[in-house]
């Protein structure tokens, strides 16, 4: 058999001759695990959300459990602490793990990146979520909201909680390796038929990072929502009303931003770009909110993390509208035609294609990300 180079010695070539291609989509779906470095990436994401799951789940088990028949007003906040960072883990991890399989699927290594930078972001909200956590215990407790004889649970939950962060920086280190390991190999892959020409590539590229922050929004927008929804209490009820119909609204326009960049819709763009600027603004507001005198009390049980997630969330549309001008700026030199160019039996019943999905065509020659 011939020499086929490093990427088919690691298994991420195309496995059949002649130009071949596979005979079912399903089976290409996790094609990538035959392969050692992606299949260690996706195994590492696993293993990661699992134990830590396990962790919020037992934390969420103690709790409950110490929680007291009546309910008091003055502690409602606090009771929901726990069980919406629980919601808000399970929802992390899950998601983290469809990103990571849409990105080792279709070989996206700015996908990858952006990965381990929000495994990193997250690690920071588990950290932050221990001060928060025993704030809740013990105001709980002084206000005797918690069962008698349960004045030791924040020592039962501690090690777990602090378990979690350790585990996240231990994840991202292990994720980074992997992850340099699989910008050796998918380098090759990133551009296919796009052709050695510097320019298309560098075009090509910005438009993958335009497509990765929209799917980085969305998880960063929804998690600042839910603690909003559900813990923040005593907010005005058109307020609450709008914010929860922002999360549909939030869907459609990113959805939309993914499409019209595609099709290089100038209109389209500059419309999502504005829809951008006024995100951005919700968010400064609710950022200048939380600490604003009679209205911070409102946000005191989770004031921390929905800090965290407003400074992230406000950078990350600002990156967004940034690289959303540079795309638009891209349009008529050519990269739309690769973009919609047809694409083989494997790829054409991929539905996700307009959903905030790259599009990697074929090339058989190794390219590199100058």
């Amino acid at each position: 058999m011939p020499n086929q180079g490093y990427a088919y010695r690691e298994g991420l070539a195309p496995s059949t001759l002649n130009g071949s291609s596979p005979t079912s989509t399903k089976s290409s779906w996790f094609s990538f695990m035959s392969s050692k470095w992606p299949r260690w990436f996706f195994l590492i994401t696993l293993l990661q959300a699992l134990i830590c799951m396990a962790f919020e789940a037992y934390v969420f088990g103690i709790f409950q459990t110490a929680l007291a028949d009546e309910q008091r007003p003055e502690t409602e906040s606090q009771r929901r602490t726990i069980p919406t960072f629980l919601t808000l883990f399970i929802f992390a991890f899950l998601y983290e793990l469809i990103i990571v399989w849409d990105a080792l699927r279709m070989k996206n290594t700015i996908q990858i990146i952006g990965v381990c930078i929000a495994n990193l972001a997250i690690m920071i909200y588990a950290a932050i979520q221990i001060e928060q956590i025993q704030i809740a215990v013990q105001e709980m407790e002084a206000a005797g909201a918690l069962v008698r004889g349960r004045e030791d649970m924040w020592d039962d939950m501690r090690p777990f909680l602090v378990a979690i962060p350790c585990i996240f920086s231990a994840g991202t280190i292990a994720m980074g390796f992997v992850a340099w390991k699989l910008y050796q190999v998918f380098a090759w892959d990133i551009l296919k038929t796009i052709g050695a020409d510097y320019r298309m590539k560098k075009r090509f590229l910005h438009y993958q990072v335009y497509i990765a922050l929209l799917k980085f929004d969305f998880f960063f927008f929804l998690g600042f929502t839910v603690q909003f929804l559900v813990i923040v209490g005593d907010i005005e009820v058109v307020e609450y009303a709008l914010t929860a119909a922002a999360i549909p609204i939030t869907v459609a326009i990113l959805v939309s931003a993914a499409y019209f960049t595609q099709r290089e819709n100038k209109l389209g763009v500059v419309a999502t770009i504005l829809l951008y600027l006024g995100g951005l603004s919700y968010f400064i507001f609710k950022l200048v909110r939380i600490y604003q005198p009679g209205y911070s009390q409102h946000y005191m049980a989770v004031r921390r993390s929905l800090t965290a997630f407003t400074v992230v969330t406000i950078l990350l549309i600002i990156l967004t509208i940034i690289n959303a001008v540079v795309c638009m700026r891209n349009f008529g030199n050519g990269l739309k035609q690769h973009l919609l160019k047809p694409k083989g039996p494997e790829k054409s019943a991929d539905l996700n294609s307009v959903s905030l999905q790259d599009v990697k065509p074929q090339m058989a020659s190794r390219m590199t990300i100058d």
